[in-house]
């Protein structure tokens, strides 16, 4: 299947006097899997449905391959798109779900019955064919959803949330079926989610969203090491954010918190912020005295199973520090008084 990619011009959308996207401007490549993240009101379910055709017609152009779609209706697009809701039919059964796109499409039978059948060995459903919905798990559900989409043979995979309605553990094991699936097929597929943890381990780039503004696009690495602004950085993660001013003294850049620390800070990059993002596996913690180290007071522990989460109090402000954890290891107990040394060669300046 030849690849497409997708190109996003200056996209404006409203709802009546709302406005939702805010110049959007994207350029996602020919066989990327492509995340579109934020928290819930952000604009990128409202950016997808665009992509779709659904809802408002936006201002700006959607070009999908070399065609503009602003406008066209949504089965005039070819791009397929897998809801939250998976919307099977209840009253068909798994292979009338699977083939009702091609026989709206006025396939004839037997290339139905055929691509039906390559379809479900692609999803491992093969043998559920004469099954209803209602027997179904919920896993089971969002593969007869994607063998749905994919039968059509689109150019482009859309999918909104579609792991949201399962448990954890199934949302692993499907989020890895996705993928794979994905690559099998080399479709050009754009997956909408808040939750980072899907976005890092599924995406090749993402965009993060907030107000309708993309906010930064790049790898997981690059937004999680280099964020672009403090809401990608407090978004991808845990952050500690020491407010405060850089002061350059030759080869060397000090930092000076406003609660009276100093960090000693890479003097190269941007140096041009008043704030240093760390994140807490950049921190380490001590009881012995150390050169730089910030004193602190444990206030809080958590242990989360590889690691062992504790905020501490540094002067004025809530430090958080993750330590890896180990059988046998001792831990730090609230009320301990402790040095935090940072590793401040991953600072950023925003």
């Amino acid at each position: 299947m030849d690849q497409t990619g997708i190109k996003i011009e200056d996209l404006h959308l409203s709802f009546g006097e709302t406005q939702v996207l805010r110049g959007v401007n994207l350029d996602i490549r020919p066989g990327e899997f492509f995340a579109f993240l934020g928290p819930s009101g952000s604009g990128k379910s409202t950016l997808l449905r665009a992509i779709a055709g659904f809802g408002p017609t936006p201002q700006g152009r959607i070009l999908i391959g070399d065609r503009d779609v602003v406008g066209l209706d949504p089965w005039k697009r070819n791009v397929g798109m897998v809801f939250q809701s998976y919307a099977l039919w209840p009253h068909m059964s798994v292979r009338d779900n699977v083939g009702f796109g091609l026989r709206e499409r006025r396939v004839p039978a037997k290339q139905i019955r055929d691509r039906v059948d390559a379809a479900l060995d692609l999803v491992g459903l093969a043998h559920l064919a004469d099954r209803m919905p209602n027997q179904l798990s919920g896993g089971q559900q969002q593969r007869i959803a994607l063998a749905r989409t994919v039968v059509v043979e689109p150019e482009v995979l859309l999918l909104d949330e579609p792991l949201s309605n399962l448990d954890a553990s199934l949302r692993v094991q499907m989020r890895r079926e996705l993928l794979h699936l994905q690559r099998k097929l080399g479709l050009t597929t754009i997956f909408v989610t808040h939750d980072q943890e899907e976005a890092n381990t599924t995406s090749d780039r993402m965009a993060v969203l907030d107000g309708g503004v993309i906010q930064q696009i790049g790898t997981p690495q690059e937004l999680y090491d280099r964020p672009a602004n403090l809401f990608v950085a407090n978004f991808l993660g845990t952050a500690n954010i020491f407010e405060g001013r850089v002061e350059i003294d030759g080869d060397v850049a000090r930092f000076h918190t406003k609660t009276g620390e100093v960090l000693t800070i890479p003097a190269s990059g941007n140096l041009d912020g008043s704030n240093v993002v760390l994140r807490p596996q950049n921190i380490s913690m001590t009881q012995a005295p150390e050169q730089d180290a910030l004193k602190g007071e444990v206030l809080h522990r958590e242990f989360l199973g590889s690691q062992i989460r504790y905020l501490v109090k540094v002067a004025g402000a809530e430090i958080v520090v993750d330590q890896s954890h180990s059988a046998g290891r001792d831990w730090f107990d609230p009320g301990a008084q402790v040095h935090l040394v940072a590793n401040t060669s991953s600072a950023v300046i925003l």
